[in-house]
């Protein structure tokens, strides 16, 4: 679903193809209450930040958790959703409120549904490939 897709910049009209690479508890790398998840879009790195507190409030209101899989496919929705509205390519960064998240990831369930299953996350490369993923904050 959105773990890897395509998608059409509203105002280049340039195709985007956008692949998940991780998520980093933004904690240990920028102090931040968040979940980092990375994307490659057209090899280029872009964040979409998502607030620990989406994780309480989703198991408050449904007694259910975000899985690792589930916080890739909602950030994944919303990367796909603010491209086709024209999101601002420049910034590295998008930062979900809490009811930003519990809407996609929402959304993102009710297509799971439909499909029958949520798709697992890829394996990408080896595993010291993917030991150390750059986080904005770290970069030079």
């Amino acid at each position: 679903m959105y773990e890897n897709f395509l998608v059409t910049d509203r105002w280049t009209g340039e195709d985007l193809h956008c692949r998940w690479k991780a998520n980093i508890v933004a904690i240990a790398t920028r102090h931040a209450d968040a979940v980092d998840i990375r994307f490659d879009v057209n090899n280029k790195p872009m964040w979409v930040a998502m607030p620990c507190n989406a994780w309480v409030e989703q198991k408050r209101r449904t007694g259910k958790v975000i899985t690792d899989y589930l916080a890739a496919q909602t950030a994944g929705h919303y990367l796909k959703a603010i491209i086709e509205e024209g999101y601002d390519a420049a910034r590295e960064m998008y930062t979900m409120s809490t009811e930003e998240v519990l809407e996609h990831l929402d959304a993102v369930l009710a297509e799971a549904k439909q499909q029958g299953s949520i798709p697992s996350l890829p394996i990408i490369g080896d595993i010291q490939e993917t030991s150390f993923v750059p986080t904005p904050s770290r970069q030079t």
